[in-house]
């Protein structure tokens, strides 16, 4: 059995491409055993040339990683985005081939949400239109009267990183603030000073409204004409989120009829774009995708995904992945033992179990209950899999379970056993059912403690021969 990760034993390759902040590439190129290649402007036939031999793809959002460029790079094992968005890399391809994907959520907040308020306050006091109007030479004083952003209600879809440093800067301007975001305790809210409220009633009392939310199939086209019906007349619009949450369409009768009053968009559905009908009324203005377009954000998001690629290739650290659970360098110290113990018992009972797998049924025990045990299921289901399944991987485990339709049922218990720390795994398929449990010894060596109702101790390392004898006792009273 092999240990949860292993440290390279060769220079590990990182291919740059985009234009990534220098002080990152420096960060990466300073770190031994690293080489650093930086590309630009590179046609997707010498990408895919170039990547077979990389071990880490980092990129911004010009660059497209495609199923084709995941299958020709053999030596990848992950994939860092300088930014939040990933919509440029085929994150399932990338899962079913092992390879992490991750991004830098929190780089460029505050870029972000200061670009936001600049929408808003420019959609509030007409600035760019006076700006414009000036320099044709006019002095249209009177055209372009403004509204105040106090006592305003701003409406937030999303309260992630961004949306929460938006929130505070309204306050700071006297507006009140809803939010609507599914994930955000009310706990939460109360220590924010926003109001939590459903989307209807969102749209039905803002005055503004502005969008921090990814898009996926719930969050396409989410404002639209059917959701813009239900706004106030006279409501402004702002999207500094990602580009088709917005149904531009839409948005175009809607800033034509009056019904919203103004619109400003940082992201579009289709980018780079120059040619939109939007770009003719004159209460509509955009930005082209400079929300994090900061010198500070820039610099941010470079370094903190070089850090996060240094770890993972040289330690096996995960932070900040869209595709596997993370595990921050303090939490993997603690779960690191247990990552290894739980990918053993699985290669174990996967080798002790005969037919077609249907369940894995994992139990945690006492003090690692408290812990998050989602990368230690991640371990164990990979060691299940391995014998079967070449090139399983923590990334791609529980997807590849899923695929087989294997049911995978997780619980804990923080109740104390005859071990500080208990991890059960039973396996069901069509024949049988398989049961294992193991232990930490001294908090770092792996156990064997129990199979299939016998306890026992053993260590759980190298090759273990099992075997088991039955026995007839006759008894003469």
């Amino acid at each position: 059995m092999t240990d949860q990760f292993e440290l390279p034993t060769s220079r590990l390759r990182v291919l740059v491409t985009d234009h990534l902040a220098q002080r990152g590439v420096e960060l990466i190129r300073m770190t031994p055993g690293f080489e650093v290649e930086v590309v630009h402007d590179v046609t997707p036939a010498e990408l895919v040339e170039r990547c077979r031999t990389a071990d880490a793809l980092v990129v911004r959002s010009a660059t497209r990683v495609t199923a084709e460029l995941l299958a020709a790079s053999p030596r990848l094992k992950v994939v860092g985005r300088a930014g939040v968005g990933v919509d440029n890399v085929d994150l399932e391809a990338a899962t079913a081939q092992g390879v992490v994907v991750m991004n830098t959520p929190g780089g460029n907040a505050i870029s972000a949400a200061e670009h936001t308020l600049s929408m808003l306050l420019s959609l509030a006091k007409n600035i760019p239109q006076a700006t414009a109007s000036m320099k044709e030479g006019k002095w249209e004083k009177s055209r372009f009267l403004s509204t105040e952003l106090a006592a305003k209600t701003l409406g937030i879809i999303g309260l992630g990183r961004i949306g929460g440093e938006v929130a505070k800067r309204a306050k700071a301007f006297s507006m009140r603030v809803l939010v609507c975001d599914p994930y955000v305790s009310a706990e939460r809210a109360q220590t924010m000073g926003v109001e939590l409220v459903d989307l209807p009633e969102l749209y039905r009392q803002a005055d503004f409204i502005t969008l921090h939310t990814p898009r996926t199939d719930e969050t396409a086209n989410l404002i639209c004409a059917a959701t813009i019906a239900r706004m106030k007349n006279g409501v402004r619009i702002i999207n500094c989120a990602r580009g088709g949450i917005v149904n531009e369409a839409d948005l175009y009768e809607a800033l034509k009829s009056g019904k919203v009053a103004g619109a400003a968009l940082d992201v579009f559905a289709r980018e780079p774009i120059t040619d939109s009908l939007l770009f003719t009324l004159p209460n509509f203005i955009s930005t082209p995708h400079l929300g994090a377009a900061s010198e500070e954000a820039q610099e941010a998001v470079a370094v903190e995904i070089a850090l996060q690629v240094i770890d993972y290739l040289q330690k096996g650290v995960i932070q900040s992945a869209v595709n596997a659970p993370s595990v921050p360098l303090e939490m993997l110290r603690k779960l690191q033992p247990y990552l290894t113990l739980g990918e053993k018992l699985g290669r174990l009972a996967s080798q002790l179990s005969e037919g077609r797998l249907a369940e894995v049924r994992l139990i945690y025990q006492g003090d690692i209950a408290a812990l998050d045990c989602a990368p230690l299921t991640a371990a164990t289901v990979q060691g299940i899999l391995a014998p079967m399944h070449d090139h399983v991987n923590m990334v791609n485990a529980l997807p590849i379970a899923k695929a087989r339709g294997v049911r995978i049922v997780e619980s804990k218990s923080t109740e104390p056993t005859d071990f500080t720390s208990l991890i059960s795994v039973t396996l069901a398929t069509d024949r049988q059912q398989t049961h294992v449990a193991g232990t930490l010894f001294s908090r770092q060596d792996p156990r064997l403690v129990e199979i299939d109702g016998f306890r026992l101790e053993a260590p759980l390392d190298g090759i273990l021969l099992i075997y088991s004898n039955t026995r007839i006792w006759t008894c003469r009273g």
